[in-house]
């Protein structure tokens, strides 16, 4: 399992804490350090919806103005490839399944 995210990020503490308390493995995939690319973002669309995995209320989006380019699907995938913090925090990639956000009443249906 792996978590994507940034450490600062209080959802993903949330998670981090959640995952470790319940002794959970699962490695850190750190924006802050690495790039998720277009064919990953694309690979996750397979498993959920864009609009559940852009984050358009986000500073990130905000400050680029982004809401002014009335993006289409192939634009935000394109962005969220760029700008990494336009994606939904967490993401968790697990055996066979993708889930985005902190809800810990998801995550005790999914790996309990």
């Amino acid at each position: 399992m792996t978590i994507y995210g940034i450490k600062t990020c209080d959802s993903v503490r949330k998670a981090i804490n959640f995952f470790k308390a319940n002794d959970i493995a699962f490695e850190f995939f750190d924006y802050k350090k690495e790039q998720v690319d277009e064919a990953k973002i694309k690979e996750w669309l397979e498993k959920t919806t864009i609009d559940k995995l852009f984050n358009n209320r986000g500073t990130k989006y905000r400050t680029l103005k982004l809401k002014e380019l009335n993006l289409d699907n192939r634009g935000k995938i394109e962005w969220m490839a760029k700008e990494n913090y336009l994606l939904k925090r967490p993401v968790i990639e697990y055996e066979g399944g993708l889930v985005v956000a902190f809800n810990e009443e998801v995550y005790r249906k999914i790996f309990f």
